[in-house]
């Protein structure tokens, strides 16, 4: 055996084989990515508009041609929105009467005991953390917390964006408690998602499986335990406790 082999045996030997697991199909990275740029060009297209009387407001939309062009980046970024709700609904749709929708996003009695768990661990009123499959219930709220924001953000925005069309059928009134609800409801969510979601999983935890789709075994294990243990049928230490988590 040459130098040379000998070196890369040696070196394959004392690499250790790290497995993978796949958390989110491309079609989920895809509608996260969409979502996320559709969020940020309608969040800092949005906020000139809110804040129209501030000085910085008025530098950004001194004259009608800017005003305008922002507008209208707002609004494609809104369709482009709309579309992706229109396909996550539908395939959700589709899904169901395919009796192939995912029950594990939906909420659970399991994820109270587990919120509470959570809190008691937290409070060292418990040495174990609660042990969670797929999502647990701090990623169920994110889900469905955006869901909702989001379809108020659409349901608000077309009453903004359509005035006349939508008074002819409905009280004048809703046109600005629309506004209001619109942009206090966007500041609400940005604020959510840069300091709970965003640092919690991006930063804290530095996961970006929901942009490459894939989670390695050691978060799997840590974050994931059930799922990790259905999968491969391995029981995992539980470092708090010693027992199997």
């Amino acid at each position: 055996m040459s130098a040379r082999e000998q070196f890369m045996t040696t070196h394959a030997k004392n690499i250790e084989a790290k497995r993978v697991y796949r958390r989110f199909t491309a079609g989920q990275n895809w509608e996260h990515a969409i979502l996320l740029i559709s969020g940020i060009v309608l969040f800092f297209t949005g906020l000139p508009q809110k804040y129209r009387t501030t000085s910085w407001s008025q530098q950004i939309l001194s004259t009608p041609e800017r005003l305008e062009t922002i507008q209208q980046i707002h609004h494609i970024a809104a369709i482009v929105l709309i579309l992706l709700v229109i396909y996550h609904l539908g395939r959700a749709i589709y899904l169901l009467f395919q009796r192939r929708l995912p029950a594990a996003i939906f909420p659970t009695i399991q994820d109270l005991r587990d919120a509470w768990q959570m809190i008691k661990y937290l409070l060292f009123l418990s040495k174990g953390k609660p042990k969670f499959g797929k999502y647990n219930f701090e990623q169920k709220f994110t889900y469905w917390f955006i869901f909702i924001i989001v379809g108020i953000m659409v349901f608000t925005g077309i009453i903004i964006w359509f005035p006349e069309l939508i008074t002819r059928y409905l009280p004048g009134g809703l046109v600005p408690a629309a506004k209001l609800a619109h942009s206090t409801e966007a500041i609400v969510a940005a604020i959510f998602i840069v300091i709970w979601h965003f640092y919690h999983v991006h930063l804290e935890r530095l996961n970006v499986s929901i942009f490459t789709g894939y989670l390695n075994e050691e978060d799997m294990k840590k974050y994931h335990t059930l799922e990790y243990q259905q999968l491969t049928g391995e029981q995992v230490e539980d470092a708090d406790t010693g027992g199997s988590q």
